[in-house]
């Protein structure tokens, strides 16, 4: 396991996954049930939807080196762009995300209907976003699939742990514009690091 990998798969997936729709999702969820059985319905959901992705990324990484390297860079380039322009109306966004889960999940469900529950609202509500496209870019590039899912699933149990106990008060404190922009920013950086792969510079992760 090599710790430098997980702690980049972790410092990514944080500020791109607080704006994200599962964010949201997951905060609705926690005004519906218990927020401990949120937590863990979320986070079985987060580990398998993980689990496929840094495994297709670690089976592309077997690829000869320097075509993954250009299309991790592409990869991580488009998700700074997404992350940038979508800024603006990040606000927005949430408001209507969060009518639309409101009016999906109805309350009432206890102990593992309440985890099942919260699983399969995780599980089906977006696949092939940001965070799952960067975790397998990530075990793509470094060929260390252990390493970045210990780092992208950390990264999404602590997400998911600030929307069941703190995403009120996150998103009354916090703008999501500016999130999004850190995390366009933690991409471009990324995406910097594929180019000079590509060049042939010898990097540490």
């Amino acid at each position: 396991m090599d710790l430098a990998v997980a702690l980049t798969a972790l410092a990514v997936i944080v500020p791109v996954e607080l704006p994200d729709k599962t964010f949201i999702a997951t905060l609705v969820l926690a005004t519906k049930f218990r927020p401990s059985l949120v937590w863990v319905g979320v986070g079985l959901a987060f580990g398998v939807q993980t689990a496929i992705a840094v495994t297709l990324g670690g089976l592309v990484s077997r690829l000869p080196q320097t075509p993954v390297a250009v299309v991790v860079a592409i990869l991580f380039t488009v998700g700074a762009v997404l992350l940038w322009r979508s800024a603006a109306n990040a606000e927005q966004e949430e408001a209507e995300t969060e009518e639309e889960f409101s009016t999906k999940v109805s309350t009432g469900a206890t102990g593992f209907r309440a985890v099942g529950t919260s699983f399969l609202v995780l599980f089906l509500a977006e696949w092939g976003d940001l965070s799952q496209l960067f975790t397998a870019g990530l075990a793509a590039r470094t060929g260390e699939p252990l390493s970045v899912f210990v780092g992208a699933w950390a990264a999404l149990l602590l997400v998911a742990a600030a929307a069941t106990v703190l995403g009120r008060v996150l998103l009354t404190r916090m703008r999501l514009s500016t999130v999004r922009r850190v995390g366009a920013v933690v991409c471009g950086l990324l995406a910097v690091l594929a180019v000079l792969e590509v060049a042939g510079v010898d990097l540490p992760i």
